[in-house]
């Protein structure tokens, strides 16, 4: 259903229709949620650091983010024990990395793939967000 440049009684109305078109577009603008990448430990300890990924996700959903966690989803179909398939999902990885708006890392331990994750978006000169395990912002580097 579109917006009618003619109005109830068969009229062109112009300005009506700028107006409702804007409507619409302000509603579409204010439901952007940036695309943040979740980093966070997944090597070690696999168990906990997938229960820590889920609840940094959920964090990243609550406030109004598209988080987008790769270790949550690469590891449901691939061995990170195998030495190639490992080295793909880190290349999936960056290709993701590429496609958000920010990088959000998360917890007190950077492991050598959180590291190169920051590397990549510094480089860009992209946001990173830093919290700790407790999701509670840290530092900001835009």
């Amino acid at each position: 259903m579109g917006i009618d440049k003619f109005n109830a009684e068969g009229y062109y109305d112009p300005t009506c229709y700028e107006a409702m078109t804007n409507v619409v577009k302000a509603d579409r603008q204010s439901a952007f949620r940036p695309m943040v990448y979740i980093c966070s430990p997944f090597s070690g300890d696999t168990e906990y650091n997938t229960a820590q990924a889920r609840k940094y996700s959920r964090f990243a959903y609550e406030q109004k983010a598209i988080p987008v966690t790769p270790h949550l989803l690469y590891p449901q179909f691939m061995s990170d024990d195998n030495p190639e398939e490992r080295a793909d999902a880190m290349h999936f990885n960056y290709v993701l990395l590429g496609k958000c708006n920010e990088l959000w890392v998360f917890g007190d331990v950077i492991s050598k793939g959180m590291a190169h994750e920051i590397d990549i978006k510094k480089k860009r000169n992209q946001t990173i967000r830093w919290f700790n395990k407790n999701c509670e912002e840290v530092s900001k580097n835009a």
